[in-house]
């Protein structure tokens, strides 16, 4: 069998494929579903410092190939965390990814350095999509000024392997893949979910209590490859390559523009085990054309 083993900063997973933030909750709720300790890593919903209760309902809302969201990140804070959730990820033999955010650059550095100190988790992923209520109505994610700081806030508090998360709606995906690494970071993964809304034509309303949300699934799919190879011939850390991943063929085509390891997410809505049958189906095609192992077919793209 070919090797499948990927090292993402300190992040040693034994696949190259984990499931993405806010599609795998915090691990039980796929417990019964998924073998867990196969999956490259868990990365859990984000984490703030404070319990918050996301938005008002609906909150989903399914369009051609994709699912437009509107989730407000609901989550029970720090604490309420660690005490519910991470007994039970302990449990497993699986690195443990927390995404985090916070309102605030004090927001992000003091959870981060929270969970600096936590047994069990192994990398803190950072969304950068959050409103900015302090310094203004601008996202973390499309201020590049503002991004840096962020993440060299993070960077200042804690050891743990770093990994921002960009978002898709900047006019240069290289320019942030860049100041991730600059600033600090050991990896970085993308794309988030690109912003988008739905109407009801009969009432002539929003589908989504939000009015806008963030668009997931196969019809992201082109866009995030295209800004994956982008930013992974920008930088040297490690590319995790998110976005509309249902096989194995989406997957390897992370990879092969220079994605070193992905993550899936709504796919696993629809087929949990949707991560293990991707993994299963890069080791065949490894197998089939000769590779030893993964890291071999990273960036090989052939521009003939």
């Amino acid at each position: 069998m070919p090797d499948l083993s990927v090292h993402i900063g300190r992040l040693k997973m034994k696949t190259p494929v984990m499931v993405a933030s806010g599609t795998f909750g915090y691990g039980p709720e796929y417990a019964d579903l998924v073998d867990l300790n196969k999956l490259g890593a868990i990365v859990v919903k984000g984490i703030a410092r404070h319990p918050t209760r996301g938005n008002e309902t609906p909150r989903t809302v399914e369009v051609a190939s994709g699912l437009i969201n509107a989730i407000g990140l609901p989550n029970p804070g720090f604490d309420g965390f660690v005490e519910q959730y991470m007994p039970f990820l302990r449990q497993y033999d699986v690195p443990v990814i927390v995404n985090i955010w916070g309102k605030t650059i004090e927001e992000y550095a003091e959870v981060a350095r929270r969970f600096d100190e936590v047994d069990g988790v192994h990398a803190l992923e950072i969304n950068v999509s959050c409103p900015n209520i302090k310094e203004g109505s601008g996202l973390f994610g499309t201020d590049l000024d503002m991004f840096r700081r962020v993440v060299e806030a993070v960077r200042k508090v804690t050891d743990l392997t770093l990994i921002p998360k960009l978002a898709p709606n900047v006019s240069d995906i290289r320019a942030y893949a860049r100041a991730a690494e600059e600033s600090g970071a050991d990896a970085i993964s993308l794309i988030n979910s690109v912003p988008a809304m739905a109407v009801d034509v009969e009432t002539r309303k929003p589908k989504l209590a939000n009015v806008t949300g963030g668009l997931t699934g196969p019809g992201i799919h082109s866009l995030a490859v295209k800004l994956v190879w982008e930013a992974a011939g920008a930088v040297r850390i490690p590319v995790i390559g998110i976005g509309g991943i249902v096989t194995a063929e989406d997957a390897l085509e992370f990879l092969i523009v220079g994605a070193s390891a992905v993550a899936v997410g709504t796919a696993s809505f629809t087929q949990p085990t949707t991560a293990l049958d991707v993994t299963d189906g890069i080791a065949a095609y490894l197998e089939r054309h000769g590779y030893g192992a993964v890291h071999e077919l990273v960036g090989t793209m052939s521009s003939e």
